[in-house]
């Protein structure tokens, strides 16, 4: 059982950046492959960005490639999300997950254990 609890949201402007922190609870922590989803009241949750269970390899959709970051520390079971050159249409609801699949899936249905979400808001 892992419980996730993410912070760091707010209301940026365009340009700007934010740091996300998602606290994991739970010794098993270094054992979960970590991802981070968002979702708009208009659209389905999209995976955003996902990181292994050492912290050695990332993978980001294409559109946050170049300004977003995700890290881990598994000394303090943590995750974080840098978000840097932040847009208008990355305003979403943003959730931490985590899944023991080490594959690093891409669906939210493969993720068993989810925060509650932080608003990130991003005016134009």
């Amino acid at each position: 059982q892992v419980r996730l609890v993410e912070s760091g949201g707010g209301l940026v402007q365009a340009g700007g950046s934010l740091r996300l922190s998602c606290a994991a609870s739970g010794r098993t922590f270094r054992s979960y492959y970590m991802g981070w989803f968002r979702q708009t009241p208009d659209k389905e949750r999209e995976f955003v960005a996902g990181i292994n269970r050492s912290g050695s390899t990332a993978v980001y959709i294409d559109s946050v490639k170049v300004r977003f970051t995700i890290s881990r520390d598994n000394t303090r079971n943590m995750v974080y999300l840098q978000m840097n050159s932040l847009l208008p249409e990355d305003t979403a609801v943003y959730y931490c997950a985590a899944t023991p699949t080490g594959l690093g899936p891409r669906s939210q249905y493969e993720y068993d254990f989810w925060g509650q979400g932080t608003q990130v808001t991003v005016s134009s």
